[in-house]
């Protein structure tokens, strides 16, 4: 076992993430993550100065995974096999106003990030199969965005887990008859 504290540090960081995905930052106090992840005050003290510094390295550490993980996500996304617990950027979203400006600076170019990916994506179907109807490929990548960030809204507040599944197929059935062309160019 790393005797570097990386090991201590991210099960704060895994237990503080999971309370955020359940009751938001603002109901995620630091006793609450010393308390759950079985540290002392000195420990989480010594990894993170303040819940600031938790939020900032918890959506740091959320966007590098995000990026590495990309392909997998439109894998899963494609099976729509098991619903996803939740988004951290959005969870921090609900509360902008106690999130840094950096740590906002960050999610936005996550969605940015996104955004552009999916937009790839639209413009590799747009070439393949001109679409039913006109339409910009960042206005459909923002609309599936929207979709799976609202997904994930509706399927915890309506504590619906297969909810978010659902309005997935739906926006993949949408997707389907926009890009529905009979066959490829």
């Amino acid at each position: 076992m790393p005797r570097d504290g990386s090991v201590t540090r991210e099960k704060i960081m895994d237990t503080a993430q999971q309370m955020v995905l359940k009751v938001g930052l603002s109901g995620t106090s630091i006793d609450k993550v010393i308390d759950q992840a079985g540290v002392t005050k000195g420990t989480f003290f010594y990894h993170f100065k303040t819940k600031h510094d938790l939020a900032a390295a918890l959506v740091e550490r959320y966007a590098e995974n995000d990026r590495h993980h990309y392909a997998d996500f439109m894998a899963k996304a494609e099976q729509l096999e098991e619903p996803f617990p939740g988004c951290l950027y959005a969870s921090y979203c609900y509360q902008s106003g106690a999130i840094s400006p950096g740590v906002m600076a960050q999610v936005e170019g996550m969605m940015h990030f996104w955004r552009e990916r999916l937009s790839e994506k639209i413009g590799q179907a747009v070439q393949l199969y001109p679409p039913a109807i006109p339409v910009l490929n960042h206005q459909v990548a923002d609309h599936v965005l929207t979709t799976f960030e609202g997904a994930f809204i509706l399927s915890k507040v309506m504590k619906e887990p297969k909810l978010a599944s659902e309005q997935l197929i739906q926006c993949r059935n949408y997707l389907e008859l926009l890009f529905r062309s009979g066959t490829a160019t």
